[in-house]
């Protein structure tokens, strides 16, 4: 008989769901409160389903329905899904509180309950993408997710964010349609579609020693729809419109969930569908490497040349997703930890400098001006202070969880393979331009403004004005914190989990 909490996972996925639903129906202050409360109770289960997973010592498999596999649909839970579910819902959470003021003022009344149907959505794709063992339930949400995530793009309704929400659905589809194909050659070559069997049936091909190009493709296109959908350079020009002119919480939750929500069905891919073993002779890993070098350069000189300061975060993502997967192109158990703890340093501290970024902008008469953000963390304490963690993170300063990031992929770099000296000269260069735009910023910001006709068009912001907005900052900058500073029990907890994955 199933324990209670074996249930959670399944209840927190229908949850989000059922809330979508039930939100059509509502206004958009209903929609709202159910959203919030939807969102903390599948929150809990998270956190409960971790600590009964950490206490089992060994996932579980939750069978949907009667039908046990291969016909029936299945859930597995361990210790870096319940994890990784965890985290992407406090990380939703306080997108949404810091966002929220704004999204008030950028969303027409009438179009706030369909805002929230589609973060319901959202969420319950992302739980699903971490917790299924099926790979055609996977697809199916992947697919919930990239209209969901559209939606949110497009809701604000004016002429930037419908052309980029065109070109995320386009490339988004790209990707889907590449991965699709992938999953139609896997289950043409083993007659399976739970994660488990596939494995099964992939290890008896290498073995046999059949089959082997059929194979060789399927990989590719899986991991080539996966990266289209993740922004991986050169796959990432939808990303910057997308991200730098959509609702302050959109961006968040889009920066720091959605393309982590592909990356985590990449790595089960790599882990549990085909086997780490297999990945690493196919040399396709090694295509993901320079791809993920290629992009932690080129994103952050783009990042460097842009005026528009979330423009600017936005390709700085494109970077960061490049060390992602040039931690998972180095091919080892170090650099797949480096690369799913990225995952998480990276969402909290992009989610906070969007969040961030918005609020000076608010203290700079909302202009997009570079030089318009002078003396703007005089103006908006809460919000430079920040950007400046968010900022120095980034650059890998010690203390924050940016540093640890880039001492776990120095550390997994360093193996004797042929991989190290590209991996710790990028990762240097990468980190010397990091400093470039950021620190630029933050001195553009702390640079007291001397023009008092100027000045007169900006104005300060309080804490009074924007209580939610300064909670989720100062929440943002403790996790940013505890994660650099509280690195080793969290690294000790992925290491298990991805042994507990495979």
């Amino acid at each position: 008989m199933l324990d209670f909490v074996q249930n959670f996972p399944c209840f927190s996925i229908v949850s989000c769901m059922f809330a979508g639903i039930i939100s059509s129906a509502l206004k958009g202050k209903g929609a709202k409160i159910l959203n919030l409360g939807v969102l903390l109770a599948v929150t809990v289960m998270s956190a409960l389903t971790l600590g009964y997973v950490m206490d089992l010592g060994e996932s579980y498999i939750y069978v949907m329905g009667t039908f046990s596999a291969p016909w029936g649909n299945e859930l597995r839970v361990g210790v870096l899904e319940a994890a990784m579910a965890l985290f992407f819902c406090v990380i939703m959470l306080l997108s949404l509180m810091g966002g929220q003021q704004k999204l008030q003022e950028e969303v027409e009344e009438g179009k706030q309950k369909l805002y929230y149907i589609m973060v319901d959505l959202l969420m319950s794709s992302l739980l699903a993408l971490i917790y299924t063992n099926d790979m055609f339930t996977a697809y199916v949400f992947v697919e919930i997710n990239t209209i969901s995530a559209c939606g949110l793009i497009m809701i604000r309704q004016w002429g930037r964010t419908i052309e980029a929400a065109t070109r995320y659905m386009i490339m988004s589809l790209l990707g889907s349609g590449l991965l699709l194909m992938g999953l139609v050659f896997l289950y043409g070559l083993t007659g399976h579609l739970l994660m488990s069997n596939i494995h099964q049936g992939v290890v008896h091909i290498v073995e046999q020693g059949e089959y082997h190009i059929p194979l060789m493709v399927a990989i590719a296109l899986m991991c080539t729809g996966l990266a289209i959908k993740s922004a991986l350079f050169p796959f990432h020009s939808w990303l910057p419109d997308a991200y730098g002119y959509s609702t302050v919480a959109s961006s968040a939750i889009l920066s720091s969930l959605v393309s982590k929500g592909y990356i985590f069905l990449l790595i089960k891919i790599i882990y549990r569908v085909i086997g780490f073993d297999v990945i690493q002779q196919s040399k396709i890993i090694n295509v993901l490497f320079v791809f993920g070098l290629a992009g932690m350069i080129m994103g952050s000189l783009s990042a460097i040349k842009e005026s528009n300061i979330r423009r600017m975060i936005a390709f700085s993502s494109v970077a960061q997703i490049g060390y992602i997967y040039m931690g998972i192109g180095l091919g080892t158990e170090a650099g797949m930890t480096a690369s799913v703890f990225h995952v998480l340093s990276h969402a909290v501290t992009k989610s906070m400098l969007f969040i961030a970024a918005s609020g000076l902008l608010q203290a700079s008469g909302d202009s997009t001006d570079f030089f318009d953000l002078t003396g703007a963390g005089f103006r908006n304490k809460t919000a430079g202070a920040a950007f400046t963690v968010g900022s120095l993170s980034m650059v890998g300063f010690p203390m924050f969880c940016g540093f640890t990031s880039k001492l776990l992929f120095a550390r997994a770099a360093v193996d004797g393979s042929w991989k190290m000296l590209p991996a710790l000269i990028v990762l240097a260069v990468s980190t010397l331009l990091n400093a470039i735009y950021f620190m630029k910023t933050v001195i553009r910001i702390y640079t007291p403004l001397r023009e008092p006709a100027r000045e007169k068009r900006f104005r300060k912001i309080g804490i009074g004005e924007q209580p939610m907005n300064f909670v989720a900052l100062i929440c943002f900058i403790l996790l940013n914190v505890v994660l650099g500073l509280g690195a080793e029990p969290l690294v000790a907890l992925l290491n298990n989990g991805l042994k507990m994955f495979a």
